[in-house]
């Protein structure tokens, strides 16, 4: 018998070695080399378990590929099928990560207990007891006599109960307590994630089994693990919510079947996560008093708007270097904005302190919401409040020129809907037909946008 090959991987960046070092001489890491066996067990391990398929593939032209529709069936929430791209492609392998207490478990724990009422399903728990899960179902009032549960934490293993009992949708909670009997590093490091995700992703491609893997964050909110992780599954999702929030956000950053940076929002209640059909609802929420640096915007998310209101404050300041804080948006961005604001607006404010908070805890990255950002900066500096039937949007340019973002009628349909008479938007964003009960005003530079106001 041939003797088995080893190498060394880092726990840390998962770089090899073909022999072991004190210090990892990618990342610098110390004592971060562990032994990994290599050789024919692995490929004999897979041949066993029917994933030598591979053979048996055949080449083809681009133009005899079928074109027809990947067949989906429903998560029985609108929302995760909206991040999904229109629901769960069989065969797929989604990573949903999240902080802990996000919701994560509890999503899909809900998410197989509906759909276990109409196909095989299998939830399998590495973290939890079975007694905790099933006390949690009961807790939310869940139906349970149909879902079936593994406590069991081996990647083979976990295959060899599928095979028998042959889910169509089977959840991994998480991929970080995973393990293969033929790695020797300890569960959640970078060879045993990389490794376990790789073979999970191999079986439900193999099998055409849905394959859901929750997975853990970092303290900057990034998922747990190596890179190759996220390259090797189908479809990456986030969900994100603040502890003093009870509305969460899932997030798509990666998705092979539908579009990604879509967006869907839940609300954590007593009874589990319930869906939030209409998000600018709940974000738009106001006070009665509307007082100055107040202004709602009109962000894309995915494929759909969304209104959130834009909230800033300026202040005099009292240090050497006025402080620039900025809360659901880019620092970076506000400062860029500030010189523009000074450049071609005429507004020094050197001398002033300035916060930036998106309300509801929302993350805007697109540049769409730079006009709304600085009408808002400049309502507080005026103290002079913008109307409160208004609604802004648009990128600025470094020479103070407004530039058009994508889908504004659309933006401005969907303001119009919630009660919205008066819009400033990009001169390029103008649309064709009159909106009834809105007054439009487009601009093309920074300065007929302060006139405006």
């Amino acid at each position: 018998m041939a003797k088995a090959k080893t190498a060394y991987v880092c726990n840390e960046c998962g770089a090899d070695f073909v022999r072991w070092l004190g210090q990892c001489t990618e990342c610098k890491a110390w004592n971060s080399l562990s032994e990994v066996r290599l050789g024919t067990s692995k490929s004999a391990t897979v041949e066993r378990r029917g994933f030598a398929g591979a053979t048996q593939a055949k080449v083809q032209t681009l133009s005899e590929v079928d074109l027809e529709d990947l067949p989906r069936f429903s998560s029985t929430y609108q929302e995760f099928d909206r991040v999904l791209g229109g629901g769960i492609v069989p065969g797929s392998a989604i990573l949903i990560g999240g902080s802990p207490g996000a919701g994560k478990s509890t999503l899909l724990l809900q998410t197989m207990c509906q759909l276990a009422a109409s196909m095989n399903t299998l939830y399998v728990t590495g973290e939890e007891s079975l007694q905790q899960v099933a006390l949690r179902a009961q807790r939310l009032g869940l139906p349970t006599d149909k879902l079936r549960m593994l406590a069991e934490t081996s990647v083979e293993t976990i295959c060899d109960l599928a095979d028998r009992e042959q889910p169509r949708v089977m959840v991994i909670d998480s991929i970080q307590v995973m393990h293969l009997a033929d790695i020797q590093s300890a569960p959640g490091s970078v060879s045993q994630v990389r490794e376990s995700a790789a073979y999970l992703t191999r079986y439900a491609k193999q099998k055409g089994v849905a394959i859901i893997m929750v997975g853990h964050v970092t303290k900057d909110g990034s998922l747990a693990g190596p890179k190759v992780l996220e390259h090797c599954i189908d479809a990456s999702i986030l969900l994100e919510g603040t502890a003093d929030s009870r509305f969460r956000t899932l997030r798509g950053h990666k998705n092979r079947f539908g579009p990604a940076n879509e967006l869907g929002v839940f609300a954590m209640t007593g009874q589990g996560l319930r869906e939030v059909s209409n998000p600018s609802a709940i974000f738009l929420q106001r006070g009665e008093e509307h007082g100055n640096g107040s202004v709602v915007m009109v962000i894309w998310e995915g494929t759909r708007p969304l209104l959130v209101e834009l909230q800033a404050l300026v202040d005099a300041s009292q240090l050497a270097n006025p402080r620039r804080v900025a809360v659901g948006t880019e620092a970076t961005r506000l400062a860029m904005l500030l010189a523009v604001l000074h450049r071609h607006g005429g507004l020094h404010m050197s001398d002033q302190d300035v916060f930036v908070n998106v309300v509801g805890g929302v993350r805007v990255t697109e540049t769409g919401a730079d006009l709304a950002l600085l009408l808002a900066i400049v309502s507080s500096f005026r103290e002079q409040p913008l109307p409160r039937d208004l609604i802004v949007f648009g990128e600025v340019g470094l020479a103070g020129e407004i530039r058009p973002v994508q889908n504004g009628q659309a933006r401005l349909n969907e303001a119009a809907k919630h009660g919205f008479t008066r819009a400033i938007v990009p001169a390029g964003n103008r649309p064709k037909d009159a909106i009834p009960g809105m007054e439009v005003i487009a601009v093309k530079n920074l300065q007929q946008a302060l006139e405006a106001i």
